[in-house]
């Protein structure tokens, strides 16, 4: 089944979220080589594609997993959350219709 997980930001992490990037990409690479990822993204603080020093407000990961459990296991492990980006994260079930 799929999960969302969706993280909110600390205000003025911007430059934390910068830090903990690399390590932020390279589990959404690894849940996508295991055909797990449906999409992932930042909400941007402003209207734009590039909010810029506006920085983002946080962000949305839709991927497979076994259970809540483990999606919530997971997500606990999530760099952007032990770095200080995240001030809190959510998981719940996601039924993707279309």
């Amino acid at each position: 089944m799929y999960y969302c997980i969706i993280g909110i930001d600390n205000p003025d992490s911007l430059e934390l979220r910068q830090q903990a990037r690399a390590e932020h990409l390279a589990r959404l690479h690894q849940l996508r080589a295991e055909d797990r990822l449906l999409t992932a993204g930042p909400f941007p603080a402003i209207d734009s594609e590039d909010p810029g020093a506006a920085g983002f407000s946080g962000s949305l990961i839709i991927a497979r997993f076994d259970s809540l459990a483990d999606a919530q296991q997971w997500a606990a492990a999530e760099p952007y959350l032990s770095h200080g980006v995240y001030a809190n994260v959510s998981v719940q079930p996601y039924k993707a219709v279309f």
